[in-house]
């Protein structure tokens, strides 16, 4: 019998289900609610490319071998129970945006066109889009049932069009029309009597299908989607990383299929031939609404005049000691540092790249990078740096899912610039958030690293809470200096075996046989009556070892406090879990950081870094975590975890009032 623990997947859709609740709650201002809308509809269509191929996998595996389904290696959830909370939430999700987000639209003012006819006075204005912008996008595909098929591209919308020649009526022809997805997916229309119109592309193109079929009766219309998977098995690649991750790119949007949506209107006649054109299992037919991709109400557009329709504007706050100085790296030198994002501005960050980059004692710099941004200054200075002679070594993550093709770029941009690249470690990624800097001044060697919770990218700074940790402490930067050099192997981490960090929490080589002493620790100290606590924020908690630990701190009467903001396996409604509390924050951040806190019997010891407890960072990952030695930095982590156990509705405002007061 093994330990009890959720479903991953069913914890997955529960954590979507609360990004869900938020577009309910009317103390959310409206187009944040509309976000949320859009938020949970982007989840659900990863969630189908990435999650349900292994489910549609177990499926298959459970259909020929019942017994199965008693292996703790298999999942013991069906496919059935994950469609049907898919439904469920679906349905929910229509109920939200029709009886509350359109009406609460329509008191402000704002009529947005959803399964009506448009009004007679805008049908003048729609034609001469329609003919004059959307015509030139249209590539109608007609459905012969020949063996060469149409290709639908990846998550993109089309329309089934049924057809009656007008020379012979009785029978029917099926053509596919694309919506332009590089068109604004909503149009403004005129105003009427101070009423502001909406409509989607979709109804537009809707309206004057007859254009594009001269000779035809549209019969019906109805919208499709098929979404394919976007597993990428890369364990083995070998010869050229870089190349063969593009070859890998390109095969993605080839992908089998996971799902096909659908109107659930459609005739079942029209649905059988789909299903037979595309090749298309019963399994991967999930029914739908009129409208697909409603990930696109993000760009709903808000018509001037608009008041108290998203959250106010948070200006980030200053770190004042970091503020005080024009010599970041000098500050650092003296003393740690740590910033709180995005409650704090991310501007020491970028200086601690520039300032690298420029300063004439810098002669090394390394960095991992995982998620790049799209503008990359933090790229931008590590080629400035190569340009000015500095040694400078990155590590990119090539593997990194959905951003593959904008690190390519980048690393062929750094690379040119004379950047020593190092690629992806075969089978494993590289999740690390670390940096280090070396300055030479006579004899002597400065070192200044960085170790952040999130990535190094400016852009998710905005809204992804995490913690970046500036330090020059002797024991870390040498230690990072360790890691680095094993990372330029790029060899399986049993090579290196004989690394040994005392500071650094690294996985594949100690994180693992660390986290489980630290709460052995706690265990010890309850058995012996003493207070025992541990808290852990993290996004992800699905390793069944580390689940386990959990569950024997518990009953050794541990207080486990547990921050999980997706994935939670860690059953609660059972003795063994009588001890522990778990919270789940949603917000108008997304919570990313990682956060371990030990009682330690009174003398806590606080740990930060980037590895959530899954299989893949515990096991499959180059993961670090770094224990925050400084006293007032360590009480910033844990004031800021107490704010969101406290009151986690509201604690994202608590915690941006806080750290405007942090020195």
């Amino acid at each position: 019998m093994g330990i009890p623990l959720y479903n991953r997947d069913l914890s997955w859709l529960s954590f979507n289900y609360r990004v869900l609740q938020m577009a309910a709650d009317q103390q959310v201002p409206l187009y944040e609610r509309i976000k949320f809308l859009s938020i949970f509809s982007s989840n659900l269509d990863e969630f189908f490319r990435v999650r349900m191929p292994a489910v549609l996998t177990i499926n298959k595996v459970l259909a020929q071998d019942p017994a199965a389904g008693e292996n703790e290696s298999i999942s013991s959830s069906t496919l059935q129970e994950v469609l049907q909370e898919i439904n469920r939430q679906q349905q929910e999700y229509g109920q939200i945006f029709t009886g509350s987000v359109l009406p609460d639209l329509l008191a402000r003012g704002v009529q947005l066109y959803y399964n009506q006819p448009l009004n007679a006075s805008h049908q003048a204005f729609t034609k001469n889009y329609f003919l004059t912008t959307i015509l030139a996008y249209l590539q109608p595909v007609w459905l012969n049932g020949k063996p060469k098929k149409p290709f639908l591209e990846n998550n993109a919308l089309y329309f089934a069009v049924t057809l009656l020649p007008e020379n012979r009526p009785e029978s029917q022809e099926y053509a596919i029309v694309n919506i332009p997805a590089s068109l604004s997916r909503f149009l403004q229309l005129p105003s009427i009597d101070g009423i502001h119109y909406i409509t989607f592309l979709d109804d537009i193109i809707r309206t004057h299908l007859a254009y594009i079929f001269p000779g035809y009766t549209v019969e019906n219309c109805h919208s499709i989607k098929l979404t394919r998977n976007a597993e990428m098995d890369m364990d083995e690649v070998k010869g050229d990383i870089l190349e063969e991750v593009e070859t890998f790119i390109r095969k993605r949007e080839l992908g089998v299929p996971t799902r096909f949506l659908y109107d659930a209107t459609i005739p079942l006649p029209l649905l059988h031939f789909l299903a037979g054109q595309f090749d298309i299992r019963n399994d991967e037919l999930v029914p739908g609404g009129r409208y697909h991709n409603l990930k696109d109400l993000a760009d709903l557009p808000a018509p001037a005049g608009l008041t108290q329709i998203s959250y106010p504007r948070v200006t980030p706050a200053e770190n004042k000691t970091a503020a005080a100085t024009d010599r970041l790296l000098d500050l650092v030198l003296q003393q740690d540092l740590l910033v709180h994002l995005p409650y704090q501005r991310y501007d020491y960050v970028l200086r601690f790249f520039s300032e690298a980059a420029l300063d004439p004692d810098v002669a090394e710099i390394y960095v991992t990078l995982y998620r790049i941004a799209s503008g990359s200054q933090i790229a931008q200075a590590l080629i400035s740096a190569a340009k000015n002679g500095k040694k400078v070594t990155v590590f990119v993550e090539l593997k990194a899912r959905f951003d593959e093709a904008n690190n390519i770029r980048w690393a062929k941009k750094m690379k040119d610039a004379g950047v020593k690249l190092i690629y992806s470690i075969p089978g494993m990624k590289v999740h690390a958030k670390t940096a280090l800097v070396k300055r030479n001044r006579g004899y002597q060697w400065d070192y200044c690293g960085l170790i952040a919770t999130g990535n190094f990218n400016e852009s998710t700074a905005r809204f992804y809470t995490d913690h970046v940790l500036f330090t020059s402490h002797t024991g870390i930067t040498r230690e990072m200096e360790l890691l680095f050099l094993y990372l330029q192997s790029r060899e399986q981490p049993l090579a290196y075996d004989f690394l040994r960090f005392e500071h650094l929490l690294v996985a594949q080589f100690n994180m693992t046989k660390r986290f489980t002493s630290l709460i052995d620790r706690e265990i010890l100290y309850a058995r012996e009556g003493k207070p025992a606590h541990i808290i852990i924020k993290i996004n992800n908690l699905q390793e069944r070892g580390m689940i386990s630990k959990l569950y024997e701190a518990s009953e050794a009467g541990v207080q486990v406090t547990l921050v999980v903001r997706s994935i939670n396996c860690l059953v609660t409604d059972i003795p063994e879990s009588r001890n522990i509390r778990i919270i789940r924050i949603v917000d108008r951040y997304l919570e990313h950081a990682r956060i371990f806190i030990f009682h330690n019997n009174n003398q806590e010891e606080v740990y930060m870094g980037s590895a959530d407890w899954m299989n893949r960072n515990l096991h499959r990952r180059i993961e670090v975590c770094v224990p925050v030695y400084d006293t007032a930095l360590q009480q910033q982590l844990k004031d800021i975890v107490q704010l969101q156990l406290k009151d986690p509705r509201h604690a994202q405002e608590a915690i941006s009032a806080y750290v405007q007061n942090i020195m």
